[in-house]
């Protein structure tokens, strides 16, 4: 049974950085491409970022292209979210997800097999 588990949520101020974490349990990550999504209260789930099983294709939203930076680490079963320039819009609570490896679904939650609880980040003005 695959397990995600999102981590380095919090509070924090504009302009600022902030790194979040996804670990998986129960399958190696190199097995999965992956994704971050994001919601709101007042929005549907949100796409993020997008990386293949092996780390080298990556996608990203318009809303954080050049802001966000996906990366993924196989050998430790670990997934990075850096959020650099960060607006009080990206405020929300952040899931990892594991991808049913299909690449052209992959801003469609539809296309994820299994989700983190989320972790929450507060970006103040």
């Amino acid at each position: 049974q695959v397990q995600l588990t999102e981590s380095g949520g919090g509070w924090i101020q504009a302009g600022n950085s902030l790194k979040l974490s996804c670990t998986i349990s129960g399958v190696p990550f190199s097995m999965y491409a992956a994704g971050w999504f994001r919601q709101t209260p007042r929005k549907e789930r949100e796409f993020v970022a997008f990386v293949g099983w092996a780390g080298g294709t990556k996608f990203y939203s318009d809303s954080v292209k050049g802001r966000f930076t996906v990366s993924k680490e196989n050998r430790k079963n670990i997934m990075y979210l850096q959020m650099d320039s960060l607006t009080p819009d990206d405020t929300g609570v952040y899931y990892c997800a594991a991808a049913n490896g299909n690449y052209n679904y992959y801003s469609d939650p539809d296309g994820y097999i299994s989700w983190g609880q989320g972790t929450q980040v507060t970006v103040s003005s």
